[in-house]
């Protein structure tokens, strides 16, 4: 069986108002994502992360070069917005229906679209959520939840579309420190469990590291690929990789190059448009 997932960025382009303040997000971007690839992307407020997400989502258009997952294009300039279910976002606020239950939440999505029958969606997503610490909440509502745990019910609900790729624009943010460790293990977990592509933005250096196979750097606007570090630390991994000397020296290493573009765009007087 062919692998899947495989994302292939090339010369990507986006300016916002063309016609007026012409604001470039996003110039010449090149990137290439292996299929079952961890690819986290770092940068400054306002790079551009964002916005090349979403044009992976099929939520944005591109001003200049092409998105293509397995060969088929997804973005291009004009081409039509095409969202779907190969391409599964967790947003950095949240998505859950607040009056609808877990289970309804996890599985409503593929078995409305007829991909699964009720009785194998909940098996699934009890089973998904029982490998992140989430059994026994399937008749909770949202509110009832932790942030932390709010957050992985929309991890688990995003793998129950069976998707190509994974995109989490900053889905930890909001977290605290001991919360947020504790459910980028759990996503590791899920990750290790169904080793699907994952498109992940952070302006955490520490998660990046953590998380990625691959940590591509992102300048301040307009944004570009500045740096790609290889993140050559064995998986399965645990915050004990923290202390170890292999992720302070990638740390150093990224640390150098991400603080250089974060002073830029402080100079700037930047703000979070992208």
């Amino acid at each position: 069986m062919a692998a899947i997932g495989g994302l292939q960025i090339t010369d990507a382009g986006k300016i916002y108002d063309p016609g007026g303040i012409h604001v470039v997000a996003v110039d010449n971007v090149s990137l290439s994502i292996a299929p079952g690839e961890f690819c986290v992307v770092v940068g400054p407020s306002g790079c551009g992360k964002t916005t090349l997400l979403n044009a992976i989502a099929g939520f944005d258009q591109l001003t200049s070069g092409t998105i293509e997952m397995d060969g088929e294009l997804l973005a291009s300039p004009g081409k039509k917005l095409l969202p779907g279910p190969d391409r599964m976002v967790v947003f950095q606020h949240g998505a859950l229906f607040p009056w609808k239950t877990v289970l309804w939440n996890v599985t409503s999505g593929p078995v409305k679209r007829g991909q699964v029958r009720m009785a194998e969606a909940a098996d699934k997503a009890r089973e998904l959520m029982g490998r992140v610490g989430l059994q026994g909440i399937d008749d909770q509502f949202p509110e009832a939840l932790s942030g932390g745990q709010k957050r992985r019910v929309e991890i688990v609900r995003a793998l129950m579309s069976n998707p190509k790729v994974l995109l989490l624009d900053e889905p930890f943010r909001a977290l605290d420190a001991l919360t947020k460790s504790v459910v980028q293990e759990h996503l590791l977990e899920l990750y290790d469990f169904e080793r699907k592509t994952i498109f992940f933005i952070t302006h955490d250096l520490e998660e990046a590291i953590f998380l990625a196979d691959r940590v591509a750097v992102m300048t301040t606007r307009p944004g570009r690929i500045k740096k790609i570090v290889d993140v050559d630390i064995p998986r399965p991994r645990d915050h004990h990789v923290l202390t170890t000397d292999r992720f302070l020296e990638l740390k150093s290493e990224l640390g150098e190059a991400i603080y250089e573009e974060a002073k830029l765009a402080f100079e700037a007087g930047e703000r979070e448009l992208a």
